[in-house]
């Protein structure tokens, strides 16, 4: 089992071009699902429909959220479908398995007065407040992935024709674009970077633009628990993470205009339903404005 769950993971990470998240997750789904094959004694041979609706009730009833147990009964429909295209087995009870609906919770945002709290907050004389005062910019500005974000290089970023190469999801590559202000604080860290590190970074980390004072990459943990102290003290009571940047970026973009495939675009999606959310977002707020301001609201 441990050498079907390998080869599966290889299929989906190389053939398919999964990220090393989701492929981490679908090695933990398959570990619990013959975890459940083992107890009631059945194999990917014998096993039937019957008894995979038994393992998601399970996991339903042990209160599994439905976009968790969606993700799960995903992984094993691609499971059976590479194990039939392999040759290891002539059994699929995925073939009329009904996923339960995925439940599409709205993200927390950022109002634009947030956004501008929080970044006028930051101090601009120590070297980790100017090199997050750059990293947030640059969320807000591009709607980069965290992990987008704290792997930059330099081969990546074009400061003269304002735009970054972005290397997303799957190894897919897309093009973002940097504001006036993303750029002014981009320019003002690489300066503290080179008064500080010129000559004495290794070459494995010198092409990474966001550096530890110690010169290694900062990571997305570190990066994460400081912006929260910014949001804290800037006296934002929202939950804040460097995803809610990306949100709020993607939301502002649509209410102020832009079109949803320029959003799409930008954002990396590879379905243009995923980035839809934010549309939805943006009407919940004009739902609020006018249960506020309407006579009868």
């Amino acid at each position: 089992m441990e050498n079907l769950i390998e080869e599966f993971i290889k299929f989906i990470q190389f053939e398919k071009g999964l990220s090393s998240n989701t492929t981490s997750a679908y090695k933990n789904d398959l570990k619990q699902y013959f975890d459940f094959l083992k107890k009631i004694n059945k194999t990917i041979h014998n096993v039937s429909p019957e008894d995979l609706t038994e393992f998601l009730w399970q996991l339903k009833q042990n209160n599994l959220s439905s976009n968790s147990i969606y993700r799960k009964s995903s992984c094993l429909t691609q499971f059976y479908k590479f194990l039939l295209s392999e040759g290891l087995t002539t059994n699929n009870p995925t073939e009329f398995l009904i996923k339960p609906k995925l439940q599409k919770k709205l993200p927390q945002v950022l109002t634009v007065e947030e956004v501008d709290r929080l970044l006028n907050y930051i101090p601009k004389k120590k070297f980790n407040d100017i090199r997050n005062k750059a990293m947030i910019e640059l969320l807000y500005a591009t709607g980069l992935r965290v992990s987008e974000l704290v792997n930059l290089k330099f081969d990546q970023v074009d400061l003269q024709n304002k735009f970054i190469r972005v290397i997303g999801k799957g190894g897919k590559e897309r093009i973002v674009l940097l504001n006036k202000k993303s750029i002014e604080a981009l320019k003002e860290w690489l300066k503290v970077r080179e008064k500080k590190f010129s000559g004495k970074l290794s070459s494995e980390y010198d092409s990474y633009i966001f550096l530890s004072k110690l010169g290694k990459p900062i990571s997305r943990i570190d990066f994460w628990e400081q912006l929260k102290n910014y949001v804290r003290n800037a006296g934002i009571s929202k939950n804040v993470s460097p995803h809610t940047l990306r949100h709020s970026f993607a939301t502002h973009m649509l209410k102020y205009g832009a079109d949803l495939r320029v959003v799409q675009e930008l954002l990396g999606h590879s379905d243009i339903s995923t980035t839809q959310i934010y549309t939805q977002l943006d009407r919940q707020h004009l739902k609020e404005l006018h249960k506020k301001y309407h006579p009868r609201g």
